[in-house]
């Protein structure tokens, strides 16, 4: 879910960012600082040890190129091919004369410190980037052990889970709750916004779910729980949209509310059903009503709960692969699994795309009734 908050903020001058910099700053802690950083995250504790035997002599010299060369290894292929022919023109980027048996190479002295800064800062720019793709996917590999398995088992249902996300972390929502021997939840919901702030929402929701959904009974109450602990606790104007459903194993009934949320499809024989969407997501407003709806399903027939990233997937064109495209492959879902049909769906939206990388995170949560 794309949230467009757009402020409008007045660019600071450059002569007074470089003024209040040089004030502000004191280069030599500053230096001392990030020097020590580079050493810590690039070299090995095998060369730490080694520094720690060498003079200071050789240390100049050893140290700065162990962290070109850590450094120069964690680039991409093509960003070394870049840094690779940057550095050969800078040693030829002196003055080269010849004549007779006299060759004579005199080296741009300001051309190689200015290059020196310049790996200086490429170096901590690096090393910034590197932390923060680590603790990403540290974060990732946490919502995926928070995530529930693909087709969990409910007797007299046959149900398959998928989510994926757009970026390293996704602000999607995907859960299955066994609340007693006859009654399981499925959670699905879609944070406002995208990255890591969306993702740390999205758990928030979750363990909000999971911690009020035994004590609410009544999907009504814990809708409205949820939207004051969501409107109580996010920042200003992010909101989330969720539909909660509750499956009973001895009948084909789903009691669910929807805040905000993409409305379920119901395929039942030859007909294809969109349900209302009749609340507003969560965190928009303190005081809002969850009502609950209630559909019964037959022998075969199916519910299908997703979010935007689905029906808004775009191709190299900008179209969308809309809702006419999702309700085409449900008229073709006889006589499929769950997971196949779930599998035919995303098959078809990834041949839509293309080559074009998702915008937004995918989530989709198929019921059928066995």
């Amino acid at each position: 879910m794309n949230n467009s908050n757009t402020t409008h903020k007045t660019e600071p001058r450059i002569r007074q960012t470089i003024r209040s910099d040089f004030r502000q700053t004191k280069i030599k802690e500053e230096f001392k600082s990030e020097y020590k950083d580079l050493k810590q995250y690039f070299l090995s504790e095998e060369r730490k040890e080694k520094l720690g035997s060498m003079n200071a002599f050789k240390k100049i010299f050893v140290l700065p190129w162990w962290l070109i060369k850590a450094m120069y290894l964690r680039l991409t292929p093509f960003r070394r091919i870049l840094l690779f022919i940057g550095l050969i023109l800078l040693l030829f980027s002196g003055n080269f004369e010849a004549s007779g048996d006299n060759v004579t190479l005199n080296f741009n002295i300001s051309a190689i410190l200015i290059s020196i800064i310049f790996l200086f800062i490429l170096a901590l720019e690096l090393k910034d980037k590197l932390l923060a793709k680590t603790e990403l996917e540290e974060g990732r590999a946490i919502q995926q052990a928070l995530m529930p398995e693909r087709s969990p088992k409910i007797k007299g249902w046959d149900l398959w889970l998928f989510t994926r996300s757009a970026n390293d972390v996704g602000g999607d929502l995907l859960d299955f709750i066994q609340i007693d021997e006859n009654k399981f939840g499925v959670a699905v919901g879609d944070v406002a916004g995208k990255g890591l702030s969306a993702a740390l929402l999205m758990a928030k929701l979750q363990s909000s779910i999971r911690a009020f959904v035994y004590d609410y009974p009544a999907l009504e109450t814990l809708g409205d729980k949820l939207n004051k602990i969501f409107h109580r606790d996010s920042p200003s104007k992010i909101f989330a949209s969720l539909i909660y459903a509750e499956i009973n194993s001895e009948s084909g009934d789903v009691k669910f509310i929807n805040a905000g949320h993409y409305p379920p499809i119901i395929a039942k024989g030859n007909s294809i059903d969109r349900q209302i969407k009749c609340a507003p997501a969560l965190g928009l407003m303190k005081d809002a009503a969850f009502n609950k709806q209630l559909v019964s399903l037959k022998q075969n027939d199916f519910m299908i709960i997703y979010s935007d990233g689905l029906t808004e997937a775009k191709n190299d064109s900008g179209e969308f692969f809309g809702e006419t495209k999702l309700i085409e492959l449900l008229n073709n879902r006889h006589p499929m699994t769950s997971q196949q049909l779930g599998e035919m769906i995303l098959a078809n939206v990834d041949l839509f795309m293309g080559k074009i990388a998702a915008h937004d995170d995918l989530t989709l949560a198929i019921l059928k009734k066995v």
